[in-house]
């Protein structure tokens, strides 16, 4: 089916200002979407409340509005405007929240507007965790035990009947805000009294907490046909018990058995199906026994483009955003092309023969005095993501992409040597946890011990483990004497030469002429969506170690832009709207432009 032609005109909710939970992503898919809408001869007008933002600019969308994001200011476009349709999935639960707030005013239904992407009781049924947990019940997509408390006594009575640990979250809130994992009657009191005060609608969901599962995220994408594809899996580095936000990501998922995979596809298929009838994204969380069972529970699922959507993007080369709002509009995914080949369809599963790996950056540096400990609620600013061959090499790029003085993952003289405070970091888990079981390793703690503290599965460690032998391997030459095998196999592995250096005692500059003396050069591998089945049209490029580079060198002039890496305090989204402008400015003045970064 061909897109609806009855809409000209779609207004498109933004997220509003960057907070916890909440960042750049929702400008991405919000731009993404508004370009994906104007190639349709469709008017876009954007409302956000956020000037540091590419959607507000005019070359993104049609009319721009810089105003609260409230239902007066909703009213006051679609009296300027005629306006067919909203499109709300873009801009996050803030967007959502605020098409809900018109939907029940009637404010849609006043001035004809459809809202489209979504289903309004697909949205009621995902965020009334109870309403949630029945239709799961319904469905045999089994769940935690839980049950929502709209008050203090009835909170109290599910804790009595559920017994310790438990898991307190505010119904309706951004980035896990008034969660927490509770181990006793008097915190629990409080995070109780917290969560129904921080929650708009006075309710907590009380879950048995699954401690140490592993956790994992599927991105989907449907059309009005019911055609479902499912376009990344990702895994938390880091268990139940912390914030997807807050934990390491990988994609694909590392340590799923394919039984396990298959079967968590189904029931992310059938959650989807069972939601409402809608076209568009959605991400569903899933838990999944450390043993060899690997039961699956379902978390949660958010019926629009989340936060994890421009991760998988990125990872996948699959631009979720742009295919959801043309899906909106009642295209099909088979008369779609992939954007990336240009020569298949979007009705395609994407196939990796890389690794992702994503890591968030904290700024607790600038709240001296603060609970530094990760949980339940979402406290980093930023992320960037590293791209390998493999887990190792992935996990290297993006340690050293944090900008936080070390060089890597371990070889720069930085480790913690105190068992004592190693062993009470891997329990109380911060923003260097990673550094810290690196230590462990380093040290000989056992991997019994460093799993029973964190919970992190065995394979993952045996990767770090891996690196420290390689290490110690490196450490028995000098750098005359070390062999080219070796040089190479640490290139390999996503070792800097500044790391190297450290290892061999000598300087950053010694190893890179050492390394060229070799000729182990970086290679430039393509992002094509599909493990190089198809040729790749769109140019988009992670660097390794190895023979062939799949970067085609043009005789044109050539501008390098310098992206800003993660989002930090003081350092944002402002700095990615200057470097999309320099872009188009080097673009319009005849150069080739070459994007540098390491945010995704």
């Amino acid at each position: 089916m061909p897109k609806n032609n009855s809409i000209k005109s779609i207004l498109i909710i933004g997220s509003g200002p960057i907070v916890i939970g909440q960042a750049c992503e929702f400008d991405y898919s919000g731009s993404q979407a508004a370009r994906s809408l104007r190639e349709e001869g469709i008017e876009v007008t954007l409302i956000n409340s956020n000037p540091a933002t590419i959607m507000t600019d005019k070359v993104v969308a049609d009319n721009v509005y810089l105003k609260p994001l409230e239902p007066e200011s909703i009213i006051e476009i679609l009296e300027q405007h005629d306006i067919d349709a909203v499109l709300p999935t873009m801009g996050g639960q803030t967007a959502l929240n605020l098409a809900i707030k018109c939907e029940e005013m009637g404010i849609w239904k006043e001035f004809d507007v459809e809202m489209i992407g979504v289903d309004i009781n697909a949205i009621e049924i995902t965020e009334n965790r109870d309403a949630f947990r029945l239709l799961m019940e319904d469905i045999g997509v089994p769940m935690a035990p839980q049950q929502a408390a709209k008050s203090f006594l009835q909170g109290k009575e599910i804790a009595q009947e559920f017994g310790f640990p438990l898991c307190v979250r505010a119904s309706y809130t951004l980035g896990g805000a008034g969660a927490s994992i509770v181990y006793d009657p008097e915190d629990f009191d409080n995070q109780l009294e917290n969560g129904l005060k921080i929650s708009p609608i006075h309710e907590v969901m009380i879950d048995k907490a699954l401690l140490g599962w592993k956790e994992y995220e599927l991105e989907l994408l449907r059309d009005s046909n019911d055609n479902v594809v499912i376009i990344c899996s990702i895994e938390n580095f880091d268990p139940m018990g912390i914030h997807t936000g807050d934990s390491i990501t990988v994609a694909p998922a590392m340590t799923l058995s394919d039984t396990t995979f298959q079967k968590m596809r189904d029931m992310a298929i059938h959650m989807m199906r069972s939601i409402g009838n809608f076209a568009g994204g959605c991400n569903v969380q899933f838990a999944v026994s450390p043993d060899e069972n690997e039961d699956i529970i379902a978390i949660e699922i958010n019926p629009r483009v989340s936060r994890s959507s421009a991760l998988a993007s990125k990872a996948t080369g699959y631009p979720i955003a742009k295919i959801a709002a043309k899906l909106a509009i009642g295209y099909h995914l088979d008369e779609l092309m992939n954007q990336i080949t240009k020569t298949t369809s979007a009705l395609f599963e994407p196939t990796l023969d890389y690794v992702i790996v994503k890591i968030p950056r904290w700024n607790f540096n600038k709240f001296p005095g603060t609970n530094r400990e990760l949980g339940l609620q979402m406290k980093a600013v930023g992320e960037v993501m590293g791209i390998g061959r493999s887990f190792q090499e992935a996990l290297q790029k993006a340690c050293q992409s944090l900008e936080i003085n070390r060089n890597g993952l371990g070889a720069d003289g930085r480790e913690l040597t105190d068992q004592d405070q190693i062993l009470h970091s891997l329990e109380h888990p911060s923003w260097n946890r990673l550094f810290h079981i690196y230590d462990a390793i380093k040290r000989g703690i056992p991997f019994k011990t460093i799993v029973e503290k964190t919970r992190i599965d065995i394979w993952f460690l045996k990767q770090i483990e891996d690196l420290i032998k390689l290490e110690k391997r490196i450490e028995k030459f000098n750098l005359d004497s070390l062999p080219k095998e070796l040089m190479f196999e640490a290139k390999q592995k996503g070792y800097a030469d500044r790391q190297i250096a450290h290892l061999l005692r000598c300087l950053e500059s010694e190893v890179y002429k050492k390394r060229e003396d070799f000729n182990i050069k970086r290679v430039y591998k393509l992002v094509d969506t599909c493990a190089a089945e198809f040729e790749a049209q769109t140019p988009y490029y992670y660097s390794t170690f190895e023979y062939e580079n799949e970067s085609e060198v043009s005789d044109r002039k050539k501008v390098v832009v310098l992206g800003s890496g993660p989002n930090r305090i003081g350092q944002g989204i402002e700095f990615d709207y200057s470097c999309v402008h320099g872009v188009l400015a080097a673009k319009e003045c005849g150069y080739e432009t070459i994007m540098i970064n390491c945010n995704p």
